[in-house]
């Protein structure tokens, strides 16, 4: 797999309750890849508001601080909506692999939000493996992506 995002940085992760688990896991075997996390909790499985946890992540990489993000909740709708309220972000909600792609290639995402109550563990792994991999396509694509944006 290669790495399209600046492995200098570390990779922002954050959730809330429902997908603590997944998160768990994720750092885990992120970490054993050689990878540096910034891991914005949640640190128990407890009852949580989801934009505690998905506004750190998304402003981590928003300046800079991280090379991109990564997201779960129950959904990932929640956590999608509180990212992308930030004008750097854009966060795509990745259900299969092929918009895990997609979200990067024609999106350049820059947060996945994983649904962690409707995939499994490794379906998640490789969706973030895609997302990582995946360079963005540019071209016209870049034109969409640079209207998105509010100004």
């Amino acid at each position: 797999m290669s790495f399209v995002f600046d492995p200098s940085k570390p990779i922002a992760i954050g959730s809330d309750h429902a997908g603590f688990d997944y998160k768990m896991e994720l750092v885990q075997w992120l970490s054993a890849k050689g990878f540096q996390l910034r891991d914005m909790g949640v640190d128990r499985n407890k009852s949580v508001d989801y934009p505690d946890y998905a506004h750190p992540v998304a402003t981590a990489v928003e300046t800079g601080e991280a090379s991109f993000g990564i997201l779960l909740c129950g959904s990932a709708n929640g956590v999608c909506i509180t990212a992308n309220k930030h004008q750097g972000i854009r966060a795509g909600l990745s259900f299969e692999t092929e918009v895990a792609r997609l979200i990067r290639l024609h999106n350049d995402a820059n947060v996945i939000c994983i649904p962690a109550r409707f995939v499994a563990l490794d379906y998640a792994k490789q969706m973030i493996e895609i997302f990582m991999s995946t360079a963005f396509e540019g071209g016209r694509h870049q034109t969409r992506v640079n209207k998105i944006a509010c100004r």
